[in-house]
């Protein structure tokens, strides 16, 4: 069994990304990313933390801009649109979830899709399933990464992704089978999980439910990719259980230091992408 150490691929990224940044910055350009935060969320205000410090680590300009949950959808997007307006911001994102009154599809369609860092956007969604070249969710696209660093070969594989979200289920998909994989997509109405998760060469899951993935579930020399993050009697834990799992798995992620740091590690990577993309059209 190998780990699919997450926390060393994303320093390794990182050192690159450093050295791309110097050489923008030696042309006069420095890399801009603006994270929108409306609330009181400890879990959002730990990942900005996070991608903050990241930012600070490479040498990508990061500012913040804090609203309380009461804002307005209108001075969002007043906020948004200034934003876009901004040639010295490269990438936007909006940190989710935000606040039930506010309509998110709205706040997220508001973005520039040239400044879409976090591939949210349906116009960058939509070029993901064609399989041309735009911003892919970030954590998804960490776990295309990683299947790369370890020279895992999707073709013709067997996956089956457990979790359906927009932002990691769907466009996981779309990256998969863009690479020739034959991928199932699984969510809370699925009837039998297991009939799905035991015949699948890989199973990748993020649902935020502990121990949702059970030895019982997988194939002897699975690959399993645990996006889950919860909290359990003050531990981080995954969706997988990590123990029992990991005895039958050819590959595993663990959580922390799977996932997790790819997801940072790609933010970074898209924001620079959206600085080449600047400079090729300023040409």
């Amino acid at each position: 069994m190998t780990i699919l150490d997450g926390k060393k691929l994303s320093n390794k990224i990182k050192e690159n990304l450093k050295v791309e940044v110097e050489n923008l910055k030696n042309k006069g350009i420095t890399p801009g990313l603006a994270v929108i935060l409306v609330g009181n969320d400890p879990a959002s205000h730990t990942y900005v933390s996070m991608k903050n410090k990241a930012c600070k680590e490479v040498g990508i300009y990061s500012v913040v801009h804090e609203f309380p949950e009461s804002i307005t959808e209108k001075e969002l997007l007043s906020t948004i649109k200034m934003i876009n307006e901004n040639p010295n911001i490269h990438g936007l994102l909006i940190q989710l979830p935000l606040p039930k009154h506010i309509d998110t599809t709205k706040i997220l369609e508001a973005v520039d899709p040239k400044k879409d860092v976090d591939g949210f956007h349906p116009y960058n969604m939509g070029r993901l399933v064609e399989g041309l070249d735009t911003f892919a969710p970030c954590t998804p696209l960490g776990v295309m990464e990683l299947f790369k660093e370890y020279d895992i070969d999707l073709y013709g594989k067997d996956v089956c992704v457990v979790g359906a979200s927009n932002i990691v289920g769907k466009p996981m998909w779309a990256l998969l089978v863009n690479k020739m994989a034959t991928v199932d997509i699984c969510h809370i109405a699925t009837k039998d999980l297991t009939s799905h998760t035991k015949r699948a060469d890989i199973v990748i899951v993020g649902v935020g439910k502990p121990n949702l993935i059970t030895v019982d579930m997988v194939k002897d020399g699975v690959i399993v990719i645990d996006i889950g993050i919860n909290k359990v009697d003050g531990k981080i834990v995954g969706d997988v259980d990590f123990e029992n799992v990991s005895k039958k798995a050819s590959y595993i992620t663990p959580v922390p230091g799977g996932v997790g740091p790819m997801t940072i590690a790609m933010l970074l990577s898209n924001t620079i992408k959206a600085v080449k993309n600047f400079l090729k059209e300023s040409k």
